[in-house]
C-alpha cells in the first residue's frame, strides 16, 4: 500500500508540475496541437490541396502556409532575439508542408522555452494595440485552433472524416 501511495504522489506531483507555469502549459498543449494539425494535413490527398469551400476562402494549402507563417512571425517578433535574416521558399508539395509546419512548430516551442515566466508580463507593441507576451502567447494557440477548426470543414466537405479531437 505504501509503494501505491508513493506512486500515486509522484505521478500526480509529476502531472502538476507539467502545468505549473504559463510556459509549461503552452508546451504541453502545443505538442498537441502540433500533432492534431499534421494528422489533419496528413489526411487530405495531395490532390485536394487547392480545395476550398468557396472562392473568399484560403485554400487547404493555404490556410497551412498561413498557420505556419503566423507561428513564425509571432514567435520571432515577439519571443526571440534574433531575427530571421532569410526568406525561405514556399513550400509546395504536401510532404514539403507538412515537414514545414513540424519545424515551425518545434522552432516555436524552442524559442518560448527560452522565455522566462516574469517576461510574460512584459507589455509589447502589436497592430491590435499594446499586449502582454502572455496575450501574444495565447494567440499563437488560439491562431493555430482556429485555422485547424477550418480545416476541419474542409475535410468533412470532402467526405473525409477528420481525427478525434484533442484538447490537451
Amino acid at each position: 500500500m505504501k509503494i501505491y501511495t508513493l506512486l500515486l504522489f509522484v505521478t500526480t506531483l509529476s502531472v502538476a508540475n507539467a502545468q505549473d507555469t504559463p510556459i509549461s502549459a503552452f508546451l504541453e498543449k502545443w505538442e498537441n496541437s502540433k500533432n492534431y494539425l499534421v494528422e489533419i494535413a496528413e489526411l487530405m490527398p495531395e490532390d485536394k490541396y487547392d480545395y476550398k469551400p468557396t472562392e473568399r476562402q484560403k485554400t487547404f494549402r493555404e490556410q497551412l502556409l498561413h498557420i505556419k507563417q503566423n507561428m513564425d512571425w509571432l514567435s520571432s517578433t515577439y519571443f526571440s532575439t534574433e531575427k530571421k535574416k532569410t526568406k525561405e521558399k514556399t513550400p509546395k508539395t504536401k510532404a514539403d508542408i507538412i515537414a514545414a509546419l513540424k519545424t515551425s512548430f518545434e522552432q516555436t516551442a524552442t524559442i518560448v522555452k527560452t522565455a522566462k515566466e516574469r517576461d510574460l508580463k512584459e507589455i509589447v507593441e502589436f497592430f491590435a494595440g499594446p499586449k502582454t507576451k502572455l496575450q501574444i502567447l495565447n494567440l499563437l494557440q488560439d491562431h493555430v485552433t482556429h485555422h485547424r477548426g477550418q480545416l476541419i470543414v474542409y475535410l468533412n466537405l470532402n467526405d473525409i472524416k477528420p481525427p478525434r479531437y484533442r484538447g490537451w
